[in-house]
């Protein structure tokens, strides 16, 4: 299951410069990051033998695996889409995957996690495909190619701390009565669920459309966070309770305070 949020900024901006990790460079992520595309491309681990650490682990759909039997070691993708959020606080990586070709059709959300030398310590996925939730790769890619992801420039970043509450307002929807009030809510804003999209391009487009409620349900557990100031997203990994404990992946940009994707 996977879902983004595009917003338009609305509101003023809290700039923030991040404690950065001295042994962590973007250059570092992206090419691990690139090593991991590789693989996936290829339906091999071999790309990543030179980036992984001795006793690296591999998570799929919240489930510890060993490396050998994941998507990325049996299944070789055509990657029609390819984008690589780093945060160089934590050390680690998200990438979004998205594969419409018919016969492996695949939409894939992975955090990689490093080592202070650098080494990949856990790749970290939710891998969705024919008989997911909502799933259609075809439409997925049509709206992912139109969403705009420029980069922020620093003097107008939001915080780590307000792009995480951002998008933990919208995970408590389903648990907590009080989470809609602390949503940055701003419009137009689209909402990406599967291959199912919220926008239609009007100024008013509003991702509170839909939302749940009946705040009663079972809560949004073990989120896992990988924050990219200069893209101002989140992408929040978890468990989704009240789906029969469905693997989640959700995306969320702020931009000036105000959600964006």
């Amino acid at each position: 299951m996977a879902l983004r949020l595009l917003v338009l900024a609305l509101a003023g901006t809290s700039l923030a410069t991040p404690f950065r990790r001295a042994d962590c460079t973007r250059e570092s992520l992206l090419a691990a990051a690139d090593a991991y595309v590789a693989a996936q491309t290829a339906g091999s681990l071999d790309p990543l033998s030179g980036f992984v650490a001795a006793n690296w682990t591999f998570e799929e759909n919240n489930k510890v695996i060993p490396a050998s039997k994941s998507v990325v070691a049996t299944k070789k993708l055509k990657i029609d889409s390819r984008r690589t959020n780093t945060d160089l606080v934590q050390c680690a990586t998200y990438t979004e995957l998205i594969a419409a070709d018919p016969s492996a059709p695949y939409v894939i959300g992975t955090q990689i996690r490093h080592d202070s030398s650098g080494k990949i310590t856990l790749i970290d996925s939710v891998a969705s495909t024919t008989g997911s939730w909502l799933f259609n790769a075809a439409k997925t890619l049509q709206y992912a190619k139109a969403e705009k992801w420029d980069t922020i420039p620093e003097n107008k970043w939001d915080s780590r701390e307000a792009i995480q509450a951002a998008g933990d307002a919208y995970m408590d929807l389903w648990s907590s009565s009080t989470a809609e009030a602390k949503i940055p809510w701003g419009k137009p804003c689209n909402r990406l669920e599967g291959g199912a999209y919220t926008g239609s391009g009007k100024a008013d487009d509003s991702c509170a459309v839909g939302i749940p409620s009946n705040h009663n349900q079972l809560p949004n557990t073990r989120r896992r966070y990988v924050i990219d100031q200069s893209m101002g997203s989140v992408s929040i990994l978890c468990v989704w309770e009240h789906m029969m404990n469905a693997a989640d992946q959700h995306e969320f940009r702020l931009e000036g305070g105000k959600l964006r994707v």
